[in-house]
């Protein structure tokens, strides 16, 4: 029993037309490189699917640009012509565009001021008052951001030295007594930055007079 004729219709299932799609896209592929092998034709097919995907088969025997260049030929149509018109109307626009950016360059330098009225010099002098506003916002803003960080590292250095005198105020005292050794020592007083408490800077001479008591909590040295 043959198989029933499908009407040629479109497919409105999405899932089912992309199945479709893929199936008779593969089996055109196949004939065309059946064509190529067996008749050395040179088949070029381009496919784009209802979503957009692109599918293209190329006969190995020829590169793209020589197949569009027979056809050209063949059709007497020129495929590049168009495209080279826009090409060259871009590159006229851009060209015109690169000359006034250059001749308003030299005008903010101070040239080509004679064939400009009064007001395209009013014009000008407005621009560069605010080009001159944003070159100065811009250094501003870099200032002050170098200034924070210069700020924060002095912050942070303030603080670990703080931490470093508490460390050692702690340390000296919890020294307190008679000096067993020879000797005595001299205190003096320095007052230390951040707001630091006072500590007491202790220095030993050796083969001198009687010992001396520090007393804790005062700054007096005694004789014992």
């Amino acid at each position: 029993m043959g198989r029933g004729k499908i009407e040629i219709k479109k497919i409105e299932n999405a899932t089912n037309r992309q199945v479709t799609y893929s199936k008779r896209r593969n089996g055109l592929f196949k004939k065309a490189q059946e064509l190529t092998v067996l008749c050395d034709a040179k088949v070029s097919l381009i496919m784009f699917s209802s979503t957009g995907k692109f599918h293209e088969f190329l006969s190995p025997n020829i590169s793209t640009k020589g197949f569009f260049d027979i056809y050209q030929k063949t059709t007497g149509i020129d495929l590049w012509n168009s495209h080279y018109e826009r090409m060259e109307e871009n590159y006229r626009r851009l060209k015109e565009i690169n000359k006034k950016l250059r001749r308003e360059i030299r005008q903010r330098m101070g040239g080509d001021l004679n064939e400009l009225n009064i007001k395209e010099l009013q014009a000008l002098e407005a621009k560069m008052d605010s080009s001159l506003l944003a070159i100065r916002e811009r250094k501003y803003h870099v200032i002050k951001t170098q200034t924070d960080k210069h700020k924060k590292k002095v912050r942070n250095l303030e603080e670990r030295h703080a931490n470093l005198v508490m460390d050692l105020e702690a340390k000296l005292d919890g020294q307190d007594g008679i000096v067993e050794t020879g000797g005595y020592y001299e205190s003096t007083l320095g007052l230390l930055p951040n707001g630091a408490s006072n500590l007491y800077a202790l220095r030993l001479y050796q083969n001198q007079q009687p010992p001396l008591v520090l007393h804790h909590g005062t700054n007096d040295l005694r004789l014992a």
